[in-house]
């Protein structure tokens, strides 16, 4: 089994299907005539044109328009087209208020299905990271508090509860899910399957339906990480944004990842970050390793003057920062000569169990191999590990 991400079009499609609502968005597919697909948009009404490629933080990344109405559709399209991506996905507006947006996420794990959910939601989540409440279910009456607290009547969160099985859903987010009353909508909708389970499901999805992460044709890194996601319990993510830029991300735990990007853009240095991705979920020495040596290919492969290694994450609740630790120093010994060539600094920031041993560990370690820029523990807030990093590459 893998899981696989479908296009946002296919996932709302199932999920109103299944609540007995007709869905009206609109798939767009460069390769077919743009002017034929967008034929029957309303020249009173206001859309929203998304990339439809399973991309996380669509809004931050400029993959989101809100002003599109039906003379400029194929302008903005074709814009979008020209930075490589594919597919799109094109819904009326939906005027609403923040306080409106909650957020709810269902995962399959082995103890059953994780619920993830919080009364604010939207762009922010990962901002109001310490909002959302997690719970392991096996049964309906366990969520009741939860589709309450949700504003969703009971029997509609048991149906979504229903075609998250019956469509073989590995993973369900729903962010964010706007309610209105007694009304809710799902503005934004990413979903994974198990992409064996084709044959189980009819036509509720195919493998046409499964959409990359990223505009362009995966590198042999990409590739890499990928294996070595699907042989491992822990989690492993990695997506090239600039071949050329001077910012590389090792980054340990999804929120982490996000807040440390965001942080990169807010400075205004987005196009220098060369990569997005995360290692989370206690890798192993030889998965760090593995992990690590494929972004310093891509590392050496930059041509920019100088570049920074970005080591962070949140403070781990059972990653062993020591492990960890290993493996990335294992993987830049073998290249630190290179690196210095490359006027290649790192910058450090982390903290869980046994961090005083890593952090010596990191610290000694780059000393040594005239690759210091900085190391902290989490006493350091997580985004000012970036200032110093961008300083360099300045």
């Amino acid at each position: 089994m893998a899981r696989k991400k479908i296009s946002e079009f296919r996932a709302k499609t199932i999920l109103f299907d299944s609540l007995g609502k007709k869905y009206i968005g609109i798939p767009i597919d460069v390769t077919q005539d743009i002017e034929s697909q967008i034929s029957g948009l309303d020249r009173s009404k206001r859309y929203v044109l998304k990339v439809d490629q399973g991309i996380k933080q669509r809004n931050k990344k400029g993959l989101v328009d809100l002003e599109i109405y039906s003379e400029n559709a194929k302008e903005k399209i074709e814009n979008l087209k020209s930075k490589g991506y594919s597919h799109f996905l094109i819904e009326e507006f939906f005027p609403h208020d923040a306080s409106s947006e909650k957020y709810l996420a269902i995962e399959r794990v082995r103890e059953g299905k994780k619920i993830s959910y919080s009364s604010h939601g939207g762009v922010e989540i990962e901002e109001n990271s310490d909002s959302v409440k997690s719970l392991i279910v096996k049964n309906y009456e366990q969520t009741e508090d939860i589709a309450r607290e949700l504003g969703i009547d009971q029997e509609s969160f048991n149906v979504l509860l229903n075609i998250f099985d019956e469509s073989y859903f590995s993973f369900l987010e729903i962010n964010p899910l706007v309610v209105d009353g007694e009304s809710y909508k799902f503005l934004d909708a990413a979903v994974e399957v198990d992409s064996a389970a084709e044959f189980f499901v009819g036509n509720a999805w195919s493998n046409n339906d499964f959409r990359e992460n990223n505009s362009h044709e995966k590198t042999n890194e990409e590739i890499e990480i990928e294996k070595l996601k699907e042989k491992s319990p822990a989690s492993f993510s990695y997506e090239i944004l600039n071949t050329d830029g001077s910012l590389f991300l090792l980054l340990s735990g999804g929120g982490a990842s996000l807040v440390t990007a965001d942080e990169i853009y807010q400075q205004g240095k987005g196009d220098e970050l060369a990569n997005y991705g995360e290692y989370s979920g206690n890798p192993n020495t030889e998965e760090t390793y593995i992990y690590t040596k494929n972004l310093l290919i891509t590392l050496l492969g930059s041509k920019s003057f100088k570049k920074a290694i970005i080591i962070s994450g949140g403070v781990a609740n059972f990653t062993d920062v020591r492990k960890t630790f290993k493996g990335i120093i294992l993987a830049m010994k073998e290249v630190s000569g290179k690196m210095r060539e490359q006027n290649v600094k790192v910058f450090v920031r982390r903290g869980g169990p046994f961090q005083e041993e890593g952090l010596s560990m990191m610290k000694e370690f780059l000393e040594k191999e005239d690759l210091f820029g900085m190391v902290s523990g989490p006493e350091m807030i997580l985004t000012d590990i970036v200032t110093p990093a961008l300083k360099h590459v300045s």
